[in-house]
Protein backbone atom coordinates (compact mmCIF):
# COMPACT_ATOMS: atom_id res chain seq x y z
CA UNK A 1 0.00 0.00 0.00
CA UNK A 2 1.06 3.49 -0.34
CA UNK A 3 2.80 5.19 2.58
CA UNK A 4 2.37 8.52 1.38
CA UNK A 5 -0.44 10.78 3.38
CA UNK A 6 -3.75 11.19 1.06
CA UNK A 7 -5.77 14.15 0.44
CA UNK A 8 -8.90 14.82 -0.77
CA UNK A 9 -8.56 17.93 -3.64
CA UNK A 10 -10.44 19.20 -6.29
CA UNK A 11 -9.32 19.74 -9.59
CA UNK A 12 -8.95 23.45 -9.62
CA UNK A 13 -6.66 22.71 -6.39
CA UNK A 14 -4.87 20.07 -8.26
CA UNK A 15 -4.17 22.08 -11.04
CA UNK A 16 -2.78 24.55 -8.41
CA UNK A 17 -0.67 21.89 -7.18
CA UNK A 18 0.72 20.57 -10.24
CA UNK A 19 1.74 24.49 -11.26
CA UNK A 20 6.01 24.00 -11.96
CA UNK A 21 5.85 20.14 -11.25
CA UNK A 22 7.28 19.36 -14.43
CA UNK A 23 10.05 16.55 -12.91
CA UNK A 24 9.16 13.17 -12.84
CA UNK A 25 11.09 9.94 -11.40
CA UNK A 26 10.09 6.62 -12.42
CA UNK A 27 10.84 3.78 -10.33
CA UNK A 28 9.81 0.03 -11.58
CA UNK A 29 8.69 -1.64 -8.81
CA UNK A 30 11.35 -4.90 -7.58
CA UNK A 31 12.66 -4.85 -11.14
CA UNK A 32 14.46 -7.87 -11.60
CA UNK A 33 12.03 -10.05 -9.66
CA UNK A 34 9.11 -8.26 -11.19
CA UNK A 35 10.31 -9.12 -14.82
CA UNK A 36 10.66 -12.97 -14.01
CA UNK A 37 7.52 -12.51 -11.98
CA UNK A 38 6.28 -11.66 -15.47
CA UNK A 39 7.93 -14.74 -17.25
CA UNK A 40 6.10 -16.35 -14.53
CA UNK A 41 2.72 -15.54 -13.91
CA UNK A 42 1.68 -18.62 -11.86
CA UNK A 43 4.63 -17.49 -9.36
CA UNK A 44 2.76 -14.26 -8.29
CA UNK A 45 1.63 -13.93 -4.94
CA UNK A 46 4.70 -16.26 -3.85
CA UNK A 47 8.09 -15.27 -2.22
CA UNK A 48 10.46 -14.61 -4.94
CA UNK A 49 14.01 -14.92 -4.79
CA UNK A 50 16.36 -14.34 -7.93
CA UNK A 51 19.71 -15.91 -7.14
CA UNK A 52 21.94 -18.90 -7.84
CA UNK A 53 20.93 -21.48 -5.68
CA UNK A 54 24.58 -21.12 -3.39
CA UNK A 55 25.21 -17.57 -4.23
CA UNK A 56 23.77 -14.50 -2.93
CA UNK A 57 20.67 -12.60 -3.18
CA UNK A 58 19.95 -10.97 -6.66
CA UNK A 59 16.35 -9.46 -6.00
CA UNK A 60 13.37 -10.41 -4.03
CA UNK A 61 9.68 -10.03 -4.60
CA UNK A 62 7.69 -8.29 -1.69
CA UNK A 63 6.31 -11.00 -0.22
CA UNK A 64 9.74 -12.70 0.49
CA UNK A 65 11.32 -9.11 1.41
CA UNK A 66 8.66 -9.57 4.10
CA UNK A 67 10.50 -12.54 5.71
CA UNK A 68 13.67 -9.65 5.95
CA UNK A 69 15.19 -11.40 2.48
CA UNK A 70 17.05 -8.69 0.13
CA UNK A 71 19.78 -8.52 -2.13
CA UNK A 72 23.44 -9.07 -1.41
CA UNK A 73 22.26 -11.19 1.59
CA UNK A 74 23.41 -14.55 1.15
CA UNK A 75 21.23 -17.83 -0.49
CA UNK A 76 21.20 -19.52 2.75
CA UNK A 77 20.07 -17.18 5.08
CA UNK A 78 17.60 -16.15 2.83
CA UNK A 79 16.18 -19.24 2.45
CA UNK A 80 16.79 -19.74 6.54
CA UNK A 81 14.83 -16.68 6.98
CA UNK A 82 12.42 -17.54 3.94
CA UNK A 83 11.97 -21.82 3.77
CA UNK A 84 9.20 -21.67 1.35
CA UNK A 85 10.76 -19.73 -1.13
CA UNK A 86 11.15 -20.39 -5.07
CA UNK A 87 14.56 -19.68 -6.19
CA UNK A 88 15.02 -18.39 -9.80
CA UNK A 89 18.09 -18.39 -11.49
CA UNK A 90 19.09 -14.79 -12.85
CA UNK A 91 18.66 -13.98 -16.74
CA UNK A 92 20.77 -10.54 -16.79
CA UNK A 93 20.59 -10.78 -20.12
CA UNK A 94 16.40 -10.18 -20.04
CA UNK A 95 16.62 -7.83 -17.57
CA UNK A 96 18.81 -5.61 -19.83
CA UNK A 97 16.46 -5.70 -22.53
CA UNK A 98 12.91 -4.94 -20.83
CA UNK A 99 15.28 -1.94 -19.77
CA UNK A 100 16.02 -0.74 -23.10
CA UNK A 101 11.99 -1.27 -24.23
CA UNK A 102 11.25 0.34 -21.11
CA UNK A 103 13.39 3.46 -21.71
CA UNK A 104 11.61 3.82 -25.18
CA UNK A 105 8.26 3.96 -23.76
CA UNK A 106 9.40 7.03 -21.89
CA UNK A 107 10.96 8.28 -24.81
CA UNK A 108 8.00 8.39 -26.73
CA UNK A 109 6.29 10.45 -24.09
CA UNK A 110 9.17 12.82 -23.98
CA UNK A 111 13.06 13.20 -25.10
CA UNK A 112 14.09 14.73 -21.97
CA UNK A 113 14.58 11.39 -20.74
CA UNK A 114 17.43 10.68 -18.28
CA UNK A 115 18.41 7.28 -17.40
CA UNK A 116 19.02 6.42 -13.88
CA UNK A 117 20.32 2.78 -13.78
CA UNK A 118 18.52 -0.26 -15.03
CA UNK A 119 15.22 0.31 -13.39
CA UNK A 120 14.66 3.86 -13.28
CA UNK A 121 14.60 7.35 -14.77
CA UNK A 122 13.91 11.65 -14.78
CA UNK A 123 11.40 12.69 -17.39
CA UNK A 124 10.74 16.49 -17.42
CA UNK A 125 7.14 16.83 -19.05
CA UNK A 126 7.58 20.55 -19.03
CA UNK A 127 7.09 20.72 -22.69
CA UNK A 128 4.79 17.63 -23.18
CA UNK A 129 2.23 19.04 -20.96
CA UNK A 130 0.31 20.63 -24.40
CA UNK A 131 0.22 16.92 -26.18
CA UNK A 132 -0.34 14.59 -22.83
CA UNK A 133 -1.71 16.62 -20.05
CA UNK A 134 -0.49 17.48 -16.94
CA UNK A 135 2.11 15.64 -14.83
CA UNK A 136 -0.37 12.85 -13.10
CA UNK A 137 -2.09 12.37 -16.58
CA UNK A 138 1.23 11.53 -17.90
CA UNK A 139 2.21 9.03 -14.66
CA UNK A 140 -0.59 7.32 -15.25
CA UNK A 141 -0.18 7.04 -19.10
CA UNK A 142 3.32 5.87 -18.78
CA UNK A 143 2.29 3.23 -15.94
CA UNK A 144 -0.50 1.76 -18.24
CA UNK A 145 2.04 1.63 -20.93
CA UNK A 146 4.36 -0.22 -18.82
CA UNK A 147 1.80 -2.80 -17.44
CA UNK A 148 0.60 -3.27 -20.92
CA UNK A 149 3.42 -4.01 -23.07
CA UNK A 150 5.80 -5.72 -20.12
CA UNK A 151 3.82 -6.78 -17.26
CA UNK A 152 5.73 -4.41 -14.67
CA UNK A 153 4.21 -2.07 -12.07
CA UNK A 154 6.66 1.62 -11.76
CA UNK A 155 5.71 4.17 -9.62
CA UNK A 156 6.62 7.88 -10.25
CA UNK A 157 7.11 10.90 -8.02
CA UNK A 158 6.67 14.43 -9.46
CA UNK A 159 8.22 17.65 -8.05
CA UNK A 160 9.66 20.74 -8.96
CA UNK A 161 12.99 19.39 -8.74
CA UNK A 162 15.20 15.69 -9.29
CA UNK A 163 16.06 15.26 -5.76
CA UNK A 164 12.49 15.65 -4.62
CA UNK A 165 10.88 13.69 -7.69
CA UNK A 166 13.05 10.84 -6.57
CA UNK A 167 12.21 10.76 -2.85
CA UNK A 168 8.95 11.09 -3.90
CA UNK A 169 8.72 8.02 -5.82
CA UNK A 170 10.22 5.93 -3.08
CA UNK A 171 7.38 6.67 -1.09
CA UNK A 172 5.02 6.13 -3.52
CA UNK A 173 5.82 2.02 -3.76
CA UNK A 174 4.99 0.09 -4.59
CA UNK A 175 2.55 1.08 -7.91
CA UNK A 176 1.33 4.15 -6.66
CA UNK A 177 2.20 8.16 -8.30
CA UNK A 178 3.14 11.10 -5.53
CA UNK A 179 2.60 14.58 -6.76
CA UNK A 180 5.03 17.00 -4.11
CA UNK A 181 3.36 20.19 -5.01
CA UNK A 182 6.58 23.10 -5.17
CA UNK A 183 5.09 25.07 -2.22
CA UNK A 184 5.18 21.69 0.13
CA UNK A 185 8.89 20.66 -1.22
CA UNK A 186 10.43 22.11 1.99
CA UNK A 187 8.24 20.60 4.32
CA UNK A 188 8.45 16.96 2.87
CA UNK A 189 11.87 17.19 3.08
CA UNK A 190 11.87 18.39 6.50
CA UNK A 191 10.57 15.14 7.89
CA UNK A 192 13.24 12.73 6.28
CA UNK A 193 16.35 11.13 7.85
CA UNK A 194 19.42 13.20 6.62
CA UNK A 195 20.17 9.63 4.64
CA UNK A 196 18.04 10.08 2.37
CA UNK A 197 20.00 12.87 0.77
CA UNK A 198 21.67 11.55 -2.07
CA UNK A 199 25.05 13.10 -1.30
CA UNK A 200 24.85 11.51 2.34
CA UNK A 201 27.16 8.13 3.03
CA UNK A 202 27.33 6.40 5.53
CA UNK A 203 30.57 8.26 6.67
CA UNK A 204 29.05 11.14 6.36
CA UNK A 205 25.70 10.49 7.60
CA UNK A 206 27.91 9.53 11.08
CA UNK A 207 29.68 12.85 10.97
CA UNK A 208 26.86 14.57 11.15
CA UNK A 209 24.91 12.82 13.77
CA UNK A 210 27.73 13.40 16.08
CA UNK A 211 26.62 17.01 15.96
CA UNK A 212 23.24 16.27 16.35
CA UNK A 213 21.91 16.55 12.63
CA UNK A 214 19.75 13.67 11.84
CA UNK A 215 16.92 14.80 10.05
CA UNK A 216 16.86 16.89 7.12
CA UNK A 217 14.91 19.15 9.19
CA UNK A 218 18.10 19.52 11.44
CA UNK A 219 20.22 19.96 8.97
CA UNK A 220 18.43 22.72 7.51
CA UNK A 221 18.05 24.86 10.73
CA UNK A 222 22.02 23.95 11.59
CA UNK A 223 24.60 26.58 11.60
CA UNK A 224 26.12 26.46 8.01
CA UNK A 225 29.63 26.27 9.83
CA UNK A 226 29.00 23.64 11.47
CA UNK A 227 27.93 21.40 8.61
CA UNK A 228 30.20 22.30 6.55
CA UNK A 229 32.91 21.11 9.22
CA UNK A 230 31.08 17.82 9.50
CA UNK A 231 31.69 17.19 6.13
CA UNK A 232 33.41 19.97 4.25
CA UNK A 233 33.18 23.29 3.07
CA UNK A 234 31.87 22.13 -0.59
CA UNK A 235 29.78 19.35 0.28
CA UNK A 236 28.09 21.54 3.42
CA UNK A 237 27.10 23.85 1.21
CA UNK A 238 25.56 21.48 -1.14
CA UNK A 239 23.83 19.35 1.34
CA UNK A 240 22.62 22.60 2.82
CA UNK A 241 21.25 23.49 -0.53
CA UNK A 242 19.54 20.61 -0.65
CA UNK A 243 17.55 20.22 2.59
CA UNK A 244 16.28 23.46 1.44
CA UNK A 245 14.73 22.30 -1.99
CA UNK A 246 18.00 24.07 -3.83
CA UNK A 247 18.45 21.72 -6.53
CA UNK A 248 18.98 22.86 -9.86
CA UNK A 249 20.34 20.13 -11.95
CA UNK A 250 18.46 19.64 -15.19
CA UNK A 251 17.07 16.10 -16.57
CA UNK A 252 20.45 15.28 -18.84
CA UNK A 253 18.87 13.13 -21.69
CA UNK A 254 22.82 13.09 -22.84
CA UNK A 255 24.48 12.15 -19.55
CA UNK A 256 27.42 9.94 -20.08
CA UNK A 257 27.60 7.54 -18.10
CA UNK A 258 30.09 7.01 -15.03
CA UNK A 259 31.24 3.78 -15.85
CA UNK A 260 30.33 0.36 -17.33
CA UNK A 261 30.76 -2.89 -15.84
CA UNK A 262 29.52 -6.28 -15.46
CA UNK A 263 29.49 -9.03 -12.61
CA UNK A 264 28.37 -12.44 -12.58
CA UNK A 265 27.99 -14.86 -9.44
CA UNK A 266 29.32 -18.25 -9.40
CA UNK A 267 26.80 -20.85 -8.89
CA UNK A 268 29.48 -22.48 -6.34
CA UNK A 269 32.14 -20.61 -4.70
CA UNK A 270 35.25 -21.39 -6.69
CA UNK A 271 39.20 -21.88 -5.88
CA UNK A 272 40.80 -22.12 -9.01
CA UNK A 273 41.90 -18.55 -10.15
CA UNK A 274 42.15 -19.76 -13.75
CA UNK A 275 38.45 -19.96 -13.21
CA UNK A 276 38.07 -16.57 -12.10
CA UNK A 277 40.15 -15.34 -14.78
CA UNK A 278 37.72 -17.33 -17.57
CA UNK A 279 34.88 -15.34 -16.30
CA UNK A 280 37.00 -11.99 -16.17
CA UNK A 281 37.77 -12.58 -19.82
CA UNK A 282 33.80 -12.98 -20.80
CA UNK A 283 33.14 -9.74 -18.43
CA UNK A 284 35.99 -7.69 -20.05
CA UNK A 285 34.21 -8.68 -23.51
CA UNK A 286 31.20 -7.74 -22.43
CA UNK A 287 32.33 -4.23 -21.46
CA UNK A 288 33.91 -3.82 -24.12
CA UNK A 289 30.86 -3.97 -26.49
CA UNK A 290 29.21 -1.91 -24.43
CA UNK A 291 32.07 0.72 -24.80
CA UNK A 292 31.78 0.93 -28.29
CA UNK A 293 28.60 0.61 -28.62
CA UNK A 294 28.24 4.04 -26.60
CA UNK A 295 30.91 5.66 -28.73
CA UNK A 296 33.37 5.70 -25.55
CA UNK A 297 37.01 4.45 -24.37
CA UNK A 298 38.18 3.68 -20.69
CA UNK A 299 41.24 4.54 -19.29
CA UNK A 300 40.95 2.68 -15.73
CA UNK A 301 39.81 -0.82 -15.24
CA UNK A 302 38.17 -1.73 -12.02
CA UNK A 303 37.96 -5.64 -10.80
CA UNK A 304 35.76 -6.80 -7.49
CA UNK A 305 36.11 -9.78 -5.99
CA UNK A 306 33.48 -10.88 -3.74
CA UNK A 307 35.04 -13.90 -1.42
CA UNK A 308 33.44 -17.04 0.23
CA UNK A 309 33.81 -15.57 3.80
CA UNK A 310 31.75 -12.08 2.30
CA UNK A 311 34.76 -9.76 1.98
CA UNK A 312 34.27 -7.81 -0.83
CA UNK A 313 37.98 -6.87 -2.56
CA UNK A 314 38.15 -4.02 -5.26
CA UNK A 315 41.25 -3.53 -7.29
CA UNK A 316 42.42 -1.00 -10.11
CA UNK A 317 44.81 -0.17 -12.70
CA UNK A 318 44.78 3.12 -14.65
CA UNK A 319 45.69 2.41 -18.41
CA UNK A 320 48.40 4.28 -20.33
CA UNK A 321 46.29 4.62 -23.57
CA UNK A 322 42.38 4.39 -23.44
CA UNK A 323 40.39 1.96 -24.74
CA UNK A 324 37.70 0.06 -26.13
CA UNK A 325 39.31 -3.48 -26.80
CA UNK A 326 38.11 -6.25 -24.64
CA UNK A 327 41.86 -7.57 -24.98
CA UNK A 328 43.17 -4.98 -22.94
CA UNK A 329 40.45 -4.63 -20.45
CA UNK A 330 40.67 -8.67 -20.19
CA UNK A 331 44.68 -8.23 -20.01
CA UNK A 332 44.34 -5.64 -17.03
CA UNK A 333 41.97 -7.12 -15.43
CA UNK A 334 43.64 -10.85 -15.56
CA UNK A 335 46.58 -9.10 -13.08
CA UNK A 336 44.15 -7.42 -10.92
CA UNK A 337 42.54 -10.88 -10.03
CA UNK A 338 46.48 -12.33 -9.88
CA UNK A 339 47.51 -9.50 -7.12
CA UNK A 340 44.22 -9.93 -4.98
CA UNK A 341 45.07 -11.90 -1.33
CA UNK A 342 41.89 -14.00 -1.12
CA UNK A 343 43.36 -15.56 2.39
CA UNK A 344 42.59 -18.91 1.39
CA UNK A 345 39.13 -18.29 0.76
CA UNK A 346 36.64 -18.99 -2.41
CA UNK A 347 35.25 -16.46 -4.82
CA UNK A 348 31.84 -16.26 -4.91
CA UNK A 349 31.58 -13.21 -7.29
CA UNK A 350 33.80 -11.17 -10.25
CA UNK A 351 33.03 -8.37 -11.79
CA UNK A 352 35.06 -6.13 -14.66
CA UNK A 353 34.07 -2.38 -14.50
CA UNK A 354 35.45 0.40 -16.90
CA UNK A 355 36.25 3.59 -15.61
CA UNK A 356 37.64 7.54 -16.41
CA UNK A 357 35.30 6.75 -19.44
CA UNK A 358 35.90 9.62 -22.41
CA UNK A 359 34.15 9.88 -25.76
CA UNK A 360 36.13 8.47 -28.87
CA UNK A 361 36.22 11.74 -30.75
CA UNK A 362 37.51 13.54 -27.61
CA UNK A 363 40.91 11.26 -27.01
CA UNK A 364 43.13 9.88 -29.75
CA UNK A 365 42.80 6.29 -29.48
CA UNK A 366 46.31 4.60 -30.45
CA UNK A 367 46.37 0.72 -31.35
CA UNK A 368 48.76 -1.28 -29.20
CA UNK A 369 51.78 -2.91 -30.61
CA UNK A 370 49.72 -6.26 -30.44
CA UNK A 371 47.02 -4.83 -32.15
CA UNK A 372 49.05 -3.49 -34.87
CA UNK A 373 51.44 -6.69 -35.40
CA UNK A 374 50.00 -9.45 -34.37
CA UNK A 375 47.29 -11.26 -36.71
CA UNK A 376 45.20 -13.22 -34.09
CA UNK A 377 44.49 -10.24 -32.27
CA UNK A 378 42.95 -7.94 -35.20
CA UNK A 379 41.72 -11.04 -35.89
CA UNK A 380 40.04 -11.22 -32.25
CA UNK A 381 39.19 -7.26 -33.03
CA UNK A 382 37.24 -8.31 -35.97
CA UNK A 383 35.39 -10.78 -34.22
CA UNK A 384 34.55 -8.55 -31.55
CA UNK A 385 33.18 -6.12 -33.97
CA UNK A 386 30.86 -8.60 -35.68
CA UNK A 387 29.52 -9.67 -32.41
CA UNK A 388 28.88 -6.42 -31.53
CA UNK A 389 27.04 -5.84 -34.52
CA UNK A 390 25.19 -9.10 -34.27
CA UNK A 391 24.07 -8.18 -31.14
CA UNK A 392 22.35 -5.04 -31.91
CA UNK A 393 20.36 -7.09 -34.73
CA UNK A 394 19.13 -9.38 -32.72
CA UNK A 395 18.22 -6.43 -30.33
CA UNK A 396 16.11 -4.71 -32.96
CA UNK A 397 13.23 -7.03 -32.52
CA UNK A 398 10.09 -6.98 -30.04
CA UNK A 399 11.47 -6.26 -26.82
CA UNK A 400 9.46 -7.94 -23.99
CA UNK A 401 7.13 -10.36 -26.01
CA UNK A 402 7.25 -12.58 -23.38
CA UNK A 403 6.04 -10.42 -20.80
CA UNK A 404 3.68 -8.71 -22.70
CA UNK A 405 0.89 -10.96 -21.84
CA UNK A 406 1.33 -11.36 -18.38
CA UNK A 407 -1.56 -10.90 -16.71
CA UNK A 408 -3.09 -10.45 -12.73
CA UNK A 409 -1.66 -6.47 -12.30
CA UNK A 410 -3.72 -4.45 -10.83
CA UNK A 411 -4.63 -1.26 -12.33
CA UNK A 412 -5.84 0.86 -10.07
CA UNK A 413 -5.22 4.41 -9.28
CA UNK A 414 -2.67 5.79 -7.05
CA UNK A 415 -2.06 8.97 -7.36
CA UNK A 416 -1.54 11.21 -3.90
CA UNK A 417 -0.60 14.52 -3.14
CA UNK A 418 1.19 16.05 -0.22
CA UNK A 419 -0.79 18.90 0.56
CA UNK A 420 0.30 21.87 1.10
CA UNK A 421 0.70 24.74 3.34
CA UNK A 422 -0.55 27.89 1.10
CA UNK A 423 -1.18 30.31 3.80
Amino acid sequence: MNRAPRSARTEQDRGHDEAGCSILHVDLDAFVASVELARRPQLRGLPVVVGSATGVVVAATYEARAFGVHPELSMATALQRCPQAVVVPPDHHAYREVSKGVMRVLGDITPLVEQAGVDGAFLDVGGARRRWGPPTVIADLLRRQVRERFGLTCSVGIGSTKLVARLASGQAKPDGVLLVPRAAAVGFLRDLPVGALGSVGEKREAALARRGIRTVADLADADAAVVQLAVGRLAGAHLVDLAWGRDPRPVSPGLEPASIGAEESFATAVADLAVVEEKAQELADRCAVRLRANGLVSRTITVKIRTSDRRTLTRSRTLVTPTDGGRELFLAARGLVAGVDLRGARVRLVGVRADGLSRVASGIRQPSLDEASDAPVRARWDAESALEELCEGLQGGPVGAGASQAGGVSSRSTTTIVPADLS
